[in-house]
């Protein structure tokens, strides 16, 4: 027998959280499902200092805890189970867990959020919140007056590298082709900066740093024409080669833009299944901040909350 809810909301992000709070406080009885990686992409951020409401920089992991905890407070139900199958053709909706659990509902929040796409080397791991990032808007205040590289060569590598040129002394840019493929008006501007410096026909080979504090000083490139390796020094390294949304699970029933996220309609959260919204970093190509991604999970569940007054609730067994 599925286990049903009135509305679902599927991630566990700043978003998801936020939802489920809103929800909750409607008396809608929310079910969370966490999913694997409870807590989103805060969970390796190290400082926060742009969330609003703290006047001392907070820890990322302690952001998502509180969250958790204030969702739970209200109502909210949490389950620890990660989605895999989801079938939106009919109401109720019918997702299945990883634990092999059934679940059905009325109204489905989709807050599975995006991932950075990163390098893949042993030493970018080993750094990350400790000199590498995925996120200038986050991270570049902590590298002013400082020299930092920006890896990537499309409209993420360039917006990056310009929001971080009127921070950092230096920007290097680190591009594996011989020309961007960033909008031209974009690389105008990006000529423009006195203080970026472009290295086409390279890649990094390895991070460098020091362990005690762990702490970035540069990284190993090498110029993938030649193999010939050099070492630049940097206090910082941004990588920019995209995001990942989590859609794939929703492709075929849901309108899924070219770049993966879903779509939504202009100013809402509503996709194109009545019933289904999607909030944050799934469905935010734009901006992908911690703050956006809970306004957008505040208004997918007022948005579920007048759906649900106008929809009938299907009289399934409900979630313990």
């Amino acid at each position: 027998m599925p286990q049903h809810a009135r509305v679902i909301i599927i991630g566990s992000g700043p978003a998801g959280y936020t939802a489920a709070i809103y929800a909750a406080r409607a008396l809608l009885e929310p079910v969370l499902i966490a999913g694997f990686e409870q807590g989103g992409q805060l969970m390796i951020t190290t400082e926060v200092e742009n969330y609003p409401g703290f006047a001392e920089p907070i820890q990322g992991p302690w952001l998502m805890e509180q969250m958790r905890l204030q969702a739970e407070h209200v109502g909210t139900k949490l389950v620890s189970d990660h989605i895999v199958e989801a079938h939106l053709d009919e109401r109720p909706f019918r997702l299945t867990g990883d634990s092999g659990k059934s679940y059905t509902c009325d109204s489905l929040i989709i807050a599975t959020g995006a991932k950075a796409k990163w390098l893949g080397l042993p030493s970018e791991e080993r750094f990350k919140g400790f000199g590498v990032s995925a996120c200038a808007t986050c991270d570049g205040f902590f590298f002013r007056g400082k020299k930092v590289l920006v890896v990537g060569g499309g409209n993420t590598a360039v917006e990056e590298a310009l929001y971080l040129s009127n921070l950092a002394s230096q920007v290097t840019i680190i591009h594996r082709r011989d020309e961007f493929r960033s909008e031209r008006v974009l690389v105008k501007r990006l000529l423009a900066q006195e203080n970026v410096s472009i290295l086409f026909n390279h890649v990094i080979d390895e991070i460098v740093g020091d362990e005690n504090p762990l702490s970035v000083t540069g990284a190993r490139v090498k110029n993938v024409a030649t193999g010939a390796v050099h070492t630049l020094a940097a206090d910082g390294v941004f990588v920019a080669i995209g995001h990942s949304p989590a859609s794939e699970l929703f492709r075929g029933q849901l309108t899924i833009k070219p770049s993966g996220y879903i779509a939504v309609e202009p100013g809402s959260t509503r996709t194109s299944m009545p019933g289904v919204y999607a909030a944050g970093d799934v469905a935010d190509e734009v901006y992908r901040q911690a703050v956006t991604a809970a306004g957008l999970g505040c208004m997918a569940a007022l948005e579920v909350e007048k759906f649900l007054l106008d929809a009938p609730t299907t009289a399934v067994k409900e979630i313990a």
